[in-house]
């Protein structure tokens, strides 16, 4: 099964000879750079697969420019100071080639294993001005190698992307020419079908019918059809009921990630529902619009029973378009909703509502989990639907629990209560963190002046809190000492490839470290290790979960801005604060919650701390 990757996301490669494949319905033009540790092309362009040039070791070299492509890569044959490879997708030269990405439907990346089976696929969408794109990247981490999602587009083209890896500008522009200027490989030639009607769809601006499907999901070609060529209108099907949604049907090499993936699916597809809805309802209001000055441009059509009737068409048309955007929207939400209650009853508890009954026949893991839940999204348009906000573990980027303001569409207010529901949601995180950790998985260091006490006083009952520090700025230098000197260690290690020399008694497990009612306790110095916890830290196991009001700290001034960038914002309270990256909804995240007089969480707390019991 093939696993539908995110921009971002990575996936380990249990092959060193395997090929990457390009989809795409215009020809692109492929092509590679190998990386070294500075982050520039190894070798300078010698180190630069492109058209018509001898490729690198370990890489065949790319065909003419296409709309499909095969890349075989050899992992093993790559130079050893490679830690590298990047996939770049372009847009050849020469009349009729299209100006810019935006212009084009996503292309396709696949990730191929030695006997053709694919494993991974990446829609490169999110495109607009860009001409040249890394789609993809193939990276050595921890003397094993992983794919991962890129899609950075360069509007500077090849020459951009190239000088952005150490080519100095003259030789990047000669490659890019010599890359571009390659005829392009045709299509081959498909049947032409008697010409059909299309099914009605709600209305866009380039007049076209509104595809709602998820990008990774591409139907398989008819017999005697190029399978990368556009597919013709088909006549419309009779009315059918809509297939039963089963739980788990993306792909992915377990359950858990099929989960995963699914309800990755459904996030994009209910973006994408209500980016068509909503563009649909812009289009007919601007029609609308451009009709009424049209009739009021002239002045003997201003008044009398033709300028009436004229208004009165207008406002219909409109209506029209609105009422068949609105019902196609509320055919892909009854769809979604359907979806959901399917797949959320059968959502692990690293990924399940604390209101699930999963949670009551809770047995601690054996192995950390692919992903955990944060909370909920939601969208405007559909205010019953939820999608879990999942992010991998372990976590990239430390979390911030928003105890200030929080946005209320009009301004910026602050609850009363705020920073209690900011404690107990940090307490709440924690709690599921050690809960979808194996015993011993993962070590949770509390900072807290005391304000959280009551928050935090189950998991400091059960012992599932590493040993109170010292109070005041003592206790935090102690904490945020040991934590550096750990990460240094670590570091050491694994860039020495010593990783078994680490000190006796250090402890190997993931770290969390929790810092509540940030900036109390911190001086200059204890601000500085934070920030290096939070930009090194997750790389070698140490994660940061920071409760704080930003304007608490605003005496350090823009100090502290790349760490509130750093980090994910979450908020206690219901808020519309994140974006996604397709067409940049301000989406409505939803914190979880303990339903009220459940035991669940007592439930879950005692059997994490009898699994993590000495001798268990």
């Amino acid at each position: 099964m093939t696993a539908e990757l995110v921009r971002g996301q990575n996936q380990a490669l249990p092959w060193t000879r395997l090929e990457i494949g390009v989809e795409a319905d215009r020809a692109l033009a492929l092509g590679a750079v190998l990386v070294g540790e500075a982050g520039h092309a190894l070798g300078g362009a010698e180190g630069i697969a492109l058209p018509g040039a001898p490729p690198p070791p370990g890489l065949a070299a790319p065909g003419p420019p296409a709309p499909t492509h095969r890349l075989a890569v050899d992992l093993g044959a790559l130079p050893s100071a490679a830690t590298r490879l990047d996939l770049f997708l372009a847009l050849p030269g020469g009349p009729g080639a299209p100006a810019r990405f935006g212009a084009l439907a996503a292309p396709r990346v696949l990730l191929l294993g030695p006997g053709g089976e694919k494993a991974a696929g990446f829609a490169v969408t999110g495109l607009a001005e860009e001409t040249a794109v890394v789609a993809v990247e193939l990276y050595r981490r921890n003397g094993a190698w992983k794919i991962r999602a890129v899609g950075q587009g360069y509007q500077g083209g090849v020459p951009a992307l190239l000088t952005d890896r150490g080519i100095d500008p003259e030789t990047a522009r000669r490659l890019a020419a010599d890359a571009q200027a390659h005829p392009v490989a045709p299509l081959p030639a498909a049947p032409r079908p008697d010409p059909e009607p299309v099914p009605a769809g709600p209305a866009t601006p380039s007049g076209g019918r509104v595809d709602y499907t998820h990008p990774g999901r591409r139907p398989t070609a008819p017999a005697g059809r190029h399978p990368y060529a556009t597919p013709a209108p088909a006549a419309p099907a009779p009315p059918t009921a809509p297939a039963a949604p089963v739980a788990g049907d993306a792909s992915g090499w377990s359950m858990e990630e099929r989960l995963h993936n699914q309800v990755w699916g459904m996030f994009e597809d209910l973006a994408r529902t209500v980016a068509a809805y909503r563009g649909a309802v812009e289009f007919a209001e601007d029609r609308r619009q451009r009709e009424l000055d049209a009739v009021l441009d002239d002045p003997r059509s201003r008044t009398g029973q033709g300028a009436a009737d004229a208004r009165a068409a207008a406002s219909e048309r409109y209506e029209a378009l609105v009422a068949r955007a609105q019902e196609a929207l509320d055919r892909d939400l009854a769809q979604l909703a359907a979806e959901s209650q399917v797949v959320e009853p059968a959502l692990p508890p690293a990924l399940a509502g604390w209101e699930s009954p999963v949670w009551h026949a809770y047995r601690p893991p054996e192995q950390p989990p692919l992903s955990v839940r944060l909370g909920d999204l939601g969208l405007p348009e559909a205010p019953e639907l939820r999608i879990p906000m999942l992010v991998r573990l372990p976590l990239e980027r430390g979390l911030w629990i928003d105890a200030g303001r929080l946005s209320d569409g009009e301004g910026e207010s602050r609850p009363a209560g705020l920073r209690a529901l900011a404690a107990g949601s940090a307490a709440l995180h924690a709690t599921r963190l050690l809960a979808v950790h194996p015993p011993g998985g993962l070590t949770v260091h509390l900072l807290d002046p005391g304000s959280g006490a009551a928050a935090f006083a189950g998991l400091r009952n059960a012992g599932l809190l590493a040993p109170a520090p010292a109070a005041g700025a003592a206790g935090v230098a102690e904490v945020l000492e040991r934590l550096t000197r750990r990460v240094d260690l670590v570091q050491m290690a694994v860039r020495g490839g010593a990783r078994d020399a680490l000190p006796p008694g250090l402890d190997t497990a993931e770290q969390l470290l929790v810092v509540h009612d940030f900036p109390h306790g911190f001086d200059d110095r204890a601000v500085t290790r934070l920030r290096y916890l939070a930009d090194e830290g997750p790389a070698v196991g140490v994660h940061l979960l920071l409760v704080a009001d930003r304007d608490d700290a605003a005496g350090y001034g823009p100090l502290l801005d790349p760490l509130w960038r750093g980090l994910l914002r979450i908020t206690p309270l219901p808020d519309r604060h994140l974006a996604d990256p397709w067409v940049h909804h301000l989406w409505t995240f939803t914190p979880p919650c303990v339903p009220r007089g459940s035991a669940v969480l007592e439930t879950v707390v005692g059997a994490t701390a009898r699994a993590r019991r000495p001798g268990r």
